[in-house]
């Protein structure tokens, strides 16, 4: 799955199957915990992400939302910048 981010420890990826992959998603993994994150509510659908970590990407889908719904829609990747 690749890597579109990281930052604070938490790795963002992102990868999709044509028209078999939807609600369109990304996942966060830290350490040993991984969240599935709805791209279009911004919320954690699936995981055992810790509260802070879930805050952290939640903040960073927030700024970044527009362009990752268009890499779901397009299904071109591209690394975008960390939380700061």
């Amino acid at each position: 799955m690749p890597e579109i981010c990281r930052f604070y420890g938490i790795v963002i990826k992102m990868f999709f199957k044509p028209k078999e992959h939807e609600p369109s998603h990304l996942h966060a993994l830290y350490g040993e915990h991984v969240g599935i994150f709805d791209l279009q509510t911004m919320e954690m659908t699936e995981g055992d992400l810790p509260k802070k970590a879930r805050e952290l990407v939640t903040e960073w889908m927030r700024s970044n939302q527009d362009r990752l719904l268009e890499m779901w829609r397009t299904q071109r990747l591209e690394k975008l910048p960390p939380l700061s």
